[in-house]
C-alpha cells in the first residue's frame, strides 16, 4: 500500500464518474485516510462513493467527507482545521475541483470570466493557501493540482479561452509553491489531464468526440483510474524528489 495511514484531502470528488471520485477510490485502495470534499458532498453522497468503493474492494472501508465552498478563503481555512482535528494533520492535498465552458472568447461575459477564476484559479488559490499553513507548521506536506491540456495548448477541445486561463494560473501556482516551499520538505506538483471519461465530455457531440479520439496516438480516451494513478504517484514516497512538474496524461494528444 503506497499511502497507508496518510490523510489526503481529496477536492472536487462528489460525482461518481469523476477524477476526484477516481482519486478516492484508488488512494482507499492503498491504505490513505482520505476526506473527500466537494461543495455538493452531503450524507447521501458520501455513502453512495462508500458503497462504491466498497462493492469494488469487497471489505468494508473508512472515508470522511467534508463540504466546502473553495472561492472563500475562509472555507478552505475551516476545512482544513476540521481535517488536522479529525486525523492530526494532513500528508496530501489532491485539488480536482473545477468548472469547464467552452464559450468563445468574444462571448465570455464578466460574470462568466468571474465564475470561471472564481471556482478554478481563486479556489485553487485559497486551498492551497490555507494546507500550506498546515504544512509549514509541520514542515512536510504534499500538493497535487488538476490543470489541464487546455492550459498548455490555449483551450480547443472542450474549453474556451477562460478555462485555459485559469488552468495555465494553476500551473504558475503550483511552480510558485514547489520554489518557495521546497526547503521545508514540501512537494507541489500539476497534472494535466486531456479527454478523460468524466461528465465534461457529455456536451460533445458523438461525431466530435470521434474526431477527437481519431487524433489521440492511443485511439481512446482516458479513464479516471489512470489519472487517479498519476495522482497516486505524486502523492507517494515513489515521486520523493519530484516537484515543480507537469504530468501529461492526454494519450499523446499534446508531445512537446
Amino acid at each position: 500500500m503506497l499511502l497507508k495511514d496518510k490523510v489526503c484531502v481529496v477536492v472536487g470528488a462528489a460525482s461518481l464518474r469523476s477524477i476526484g471520485f477516481g482519486v478516492v477510490d484508488l488512494f482507499v485502495e492503498h491504505g490513505a485516510k482520505v476526506v473527500a470534499v466537494d461543495l455538493a458532498m452531503n450524507d447521501a453522497t458520501l455513502a453512495d462513493m462508500k458503497t462504491a468503493i466498497e462493492a469494488r474492494l469487497q471489505r468494508s472501508v473508512l472515508l470522511d467527507g467534508l463540504q466546502c465552498d473553495i472561492s472563500q478563503p475562509e472555507a478552505c481555512d475551516q476545512l482544513v482545521r476540521d481535517v488536522v482535528q479529525r486525523h492530526g494533520a494532513i500528508d496530501c492535498l489532491v485539488n480536482s475541483a473545477g468548472i469547464v465552458k467552452s464559450t468563445s472568447l468574444l462571448d465570455i461575459s464578466f460574470q462568466e470570466l468571474d465564475l470561471m477564476l472564481q471556482v478554478n484559479l481563486k479556489g485553487a488559490f485559497h486551498l492551497c493557501q490555507s494546507v500550506l499553513k498546515a504544512f509549514v507548521a509541520q514542515r512536510s506536506g504534499n500538493i497535487v493540482n488538476v490543470s489541464s491540456l487546455a492550459a498548455q495548448r490555449g483551450g480547443g477541445l472542450v474549453g474556451g479561452a477562460h478555462y485555459a486561463a485559469s488552468k495555465g494560473g494553476v500551473l504558475s501556482l503550483t511552480r510558485t509553491i514547489a520554489r518557495e516551499f521546497g526547503h521545508l520538505g514540501i512537494r507541489a506538483n500539476a497534472i494535466c489531464p486531456a479527454m478523460i471519461d468524466t461528465p465534461m465530455l457529455d456536451g460533445l457531440s458523438p461525431e466530435r468526440l470521434n474526431d477527437i479520439v481519431e487524433a489521440i496516438p492511443l485511439k481512446r480516451i482516458g479513464t479516471t483510474r489512470e489519472l487517479a494513478g498519476a495522482c497516486l504517484f505524486l502523492a507517494s514516497e515513489l515521486s520523493g524528489f519530484v516537484t515543480g512538474a507537469t504530468i501529461d496524461v492526454n494519450g499523446g494528444t499534446h508531445i512537446h
